[in-house]
């Protein structure tokens, strides 16, 4: 396919989709761009964060491609879609999320292990509202009216504008490979599921699926939004990431499939999920990043509160979905949420895991309670952004393991995001409905 230009896009700290359109003929050579962008708030205020040299002269990082990584672009025939990769002095740019998955995916592979990612996304088509109430003034956002929508419903009564109808083809043609899409448990969500693949190649497709629904649903006259809770006294929306490892050498089989009859699981399997249940609280301020994320984690809420697993069951925060012990074996994990950098996700549940296997973790046994009124254990994740970021900053090794440098720039510009919240409401908020502040601050941009 021939195209005249390419749309160059990279995840920021925050997982936006930063980037340049550059000319076919000279695309080949690259792009700069200004690092202090790894310093900027939703809101543009700057923070002399690690990595964005703000007070050393607002230094550049180069944007490259791998030309054989271009996608066919949704917003013409003539743009291609590339996800670039950032160097600063002629070396990875190591506060950079996309290296830090580059990283996970390396100190796998030096197990003798491939990770493979599978990525579900869950999210709300939104409106913009034709009444005028205290909740909803004139103009500002809502869910969108679907009456008819229910659990896995499809057709018109979920989408009747026909927009999942476009998405879903438009997203074929651009090289995304779909696995479903459906409603979801409440009106005017749904879920978009894509198919396993190389770990960096999923989140590359995960960053950039999510950004082509988004501009498919403005185009419709409505948007999406990937936020964890933005609307109180609903579901929230999870990213769940799926992953399995094949074995580096032979025949590639996946390694977490047990070789006895007595077990569902590997040891290295097991292994794996002893460190996300031991990594658990590091884990989740990497995964939940925003003050609203913290409005859809909670006990009985069917996500990845608990720092647990089990079989075939979805109150847990590590879901082994397929117990047949065949080829589609898989841990999922359900902790992040959809306002996540989906390369700094995918990075910290592979590390996590993987501390399980290098430090030799007992695993818990599997939850087999409820998972509502009665669970298996009394860790879980933290109620608030802050005490997560303090509990990141806690666990040196799960830091160690995704990059000392990418966690130490988000804590940072974390810690002045909670600044922020709490100068403008006076105190952190309890409850499931997001504050006029978050509001403002994440829904355009998640």
């Amino acid at each position: 396919m021939t195209y005249d230009r390419i749309r160059l896009l990279w995840p920021d700290h925050l997982g936006l989709a930063r980037g340049k359109y550059l000319p076919i003929r000279s695309a080949h050579k690259g792009t700069a761009h200004c690092a202090s962008a790894f310093g900027l708030g939703y809101d543009r205020s700057m923070t002399d964060a690690p990595g964005s040299f703000l007070m050393q002269g607002l230094r550049d990082v180069i944007a490259t491609f791998d030309p054989d990584t271009v996608k066919p672009g949704w917003e013409d025939h003539a743009t291609g879609v590339a996800v670039a990769h950032l160097d600063y002095e002629g070396e990875p740019y190591p506060y950079s999320a996309r290296y830090a998955l580059q990283k996970a995916i390396l100190d796998w592979e030096s197990l003798g292990y491939v990770p493979k990612v599978g990525l579900e996304f869950e999210a709300y088509v939104m409106q913009q509202s034709n009444d005028e109430s205290e909740h909803n003034p004139k103009g500002s956002w809502c869910r969108w009216s679907t009456p008819r929508s229910m659990v896995y419903g499809t057709g018109p009564g979920t989408d009747p504008d026909g927009l999942i109808d476009d998405i879903m083809r438009t997203a074929d043609v651009s090289g995304f490979k779909i696995e479903s899409i459906n409603a979801e448990y409440d009106e005017a969500q749904f879920e978009l599921t894509l198919e396993y693949d190389d770990a960096l190649a999923a989140a590359d497709d995960g960053f950039l699926f999510r950004l082509l629904a988004r501009e498919m649903a403005l185009k419709h006259g409505l948007d999406m939004t990937f936020l964890g809770k933005p609307f109180p006294g609903v579901s929230g929306s999870g990213l769940h990431v799926n992953f399995s490892l094949l074995n580096e050498s032979g025949d590639g089989d996946n390694a977490l499939i047990s070789d006895t009859e007595t077990t569902l699981l590997s040891e290295l399997g097991l292994s794996c999920l002893a460190g996300l249940c031991r990594h658990h609280l590091g884990m989740t301020a990497l995964c939940c990043p925003t003050i609203n994320a913290y409005r859809r984690l909670g006990p009985g809420q069917l996500n990845g509160y608990w720092a647990n697993w089990g079989f075939e069951h979805r109150g847990a925060g590590n879901r082994i979905p397929d117990v047949s012990g065949g080829p589609g074996t898989r841990i999922e994990n359900r902790l992040a949420d959809g306002s996540a950098n989906v390369h700094l996700a995918v990075a910290t549940v592979l590390q996590g895991a993987r501390l399980g296997v290098l430090n030799g973790y007992d695993c818990p046994d599997p939850m087999t309670e409820d998972g509502f009124d009665h669970v298996n254990t009394h860790v879980h994740s933290a109620r608030t952004l802050k005490d997560a970021l303090d509990d990141l900053a806690a666990d040196g090794a799960l830091q160690e393991a995704v990059g000392v440098e990418v966690c130490s720039n988000f804590l940072v510009n974390k810690h002045r995001e909670w600044d922020r919240y709490i100068k403008a409401t006076g105190e952190h908020i309890e409850g499931d409905a997001a504050t006029a502040w978050e509001l403002q601050e994440y829904l355009m941009y998640h």
